[in-house]
């Protein structure tokens, strides 16, 4: 099931929809896309208790393009351990990556790239890649060893190199699946 509708525009400002899940709140759904709750309500004024949202709702998300609109799209194989990298639906590249540890599983389900920051510091090496589920990315390492094994965090990890390969090909709004 795809969590994202269509773009719409307002303002000069491009949407796409984020769909309610069982147990999520506005803060939540606000920290993984990295947006103000301010934002999130200004952008749905139906919305009148910020406390009252239902699963299957569609709730706005401003300033990220349509997944639909993007022609990449990303394909994590956590059994795998690579990282597709499709273009239009064809295969452009597969990267190997390491996935999360058996207690800090790397999460499955459909995501997007909501930021990214260069140089993040740490463990993160030179590229990081936030996903729309706060805490989680695409990143760079420190540690080139352990590429191929389940040791993160959850997070994905690449080598350096392949990370900012990606950073570059793909804009925010890009599509993340992440399977088993």
């Amino acid at each position: 099931m795809h969590i994202f509708g269509l773009d719409l525009l307002k303002k000069g400002m491009i949407f796409i929809f984020h769909i309610v899940k069982p147990g999520e709140t506005l803060g939540v759904i606000a920290k993984n896309y990295r947006r103000p709750l301010s934002q999130l309500l200004a952008a749905n004024p139906s919305i009148i208790n910020p406390n009252i949202i239902y699963p299957g709702q569609q709730i706005m998300i401003p300033g990220l393009p349509n997944p639909d609109t993007i022609p990449y799209t990303i394909i994590v194989s956590r059994g795998k351990r690579n990282l597709t990298l499709l273009k239009n639906g064809a295969v452009q590249k597969v990267y190997p990556i390491a996935v999360g540890k058996m207690l800090t599983q790397t999460p499955i389900g459909e995501f997007v790239i909501v930021n990214r920051e260069p140089n993040p510091g740490g463990p993160f090496g030179v590229m990081w890649l936030s996903l729309s589920k706060s805490g989680y990315g695409i990143h760079g390492t420190n540690n080139p060893a352990s590429i191929g094994q389940s040791v993160s965090k959850g997070c994905i990890r690449m080598y350096n190199q392949d990370v900012l390969e990606l950073a570059r090909l793909v804009p925010n709004g890009t599509r993340v699946l992440i399977q088993p």
